[in-house]
């Protein structure tokens, strides 16, 4: 039975983490990168400073974080522009989407597809952040709705595709 020894199954096992922190680094890179374009490389600036403090606690190493600051300061790559979508989910849930792009366009049509595959559409601005208020570390539920399992389910599958989107930062949903 060759590939079934110990050192294969902790290969196998290495990989899987190792793909899920390389997916969270890239998007902790992507948001210091853009905080430390918009501070000019200061890390006393507090946007940057809380971009550090969030790739922290994820346990991203000090030379990443450093080089994606020299990176930033130093490159002339198109600007970060943060954008927020809304929209309804399974049992009338508001969703907020909070990304971190290049290209307006292309993150577009990425949240309106997976949107679409799970049954969803974008909303207008302003039409589900009533029911979130913003804060430093995101937005956060002013009313919750109750959810029956199936739709738990569902919001689940929504939220996690949507988390598997580079472009994507965070999503936030009022669900209890």
């Amino acid at each position: 039975m060759s590939g079934h020894n110990k050192f294969s199954k902790i290969k196998h096992q290495k990989a899987k983490t190792d793909a899920q922190k390389s997916k969270v680094f890239a998007k902790m890179v992507k948001l210091i990168s853009a905080e430390a374009k918009k501070a000019g490389g200061n890390l006393r600036s507090p946007g940057l400073a809380t971009a550090i403090e969030k790739a922290k606690k994820e346990n991203m190493p000090n030379d990443t974080i450093d080089r994606a600051v020299k990176k930033a300061t130093s490159d002339n790559s198109a600007a970060m522009e943060a954008i927020t979508y809304e929209t309804y989910g399974p049992g009338g849930v508001a969703i907020v989407i909070d990304t971190l792009t290049d290209n307006r366009n292309k993150a577009a049509q990425e949240i309106k597809h997976i949107l679409t595959l799970h049954g969803a559409e974008l909303a207008a601005p302003g039409s589900a952040s009533w029911a979130f208020t913003k804060s430093h570390e995101g937005w956060v539920a002013q009313t919750t709705i109750p959810l029956e399992d199936a739709d738990i389910a569902t919001l689940g599958a929504l939220v996690e595709a949507l988390e598997e989107n580079d472009e994507v930062q965070d999503v936030f949903t009022n669900a209890e």
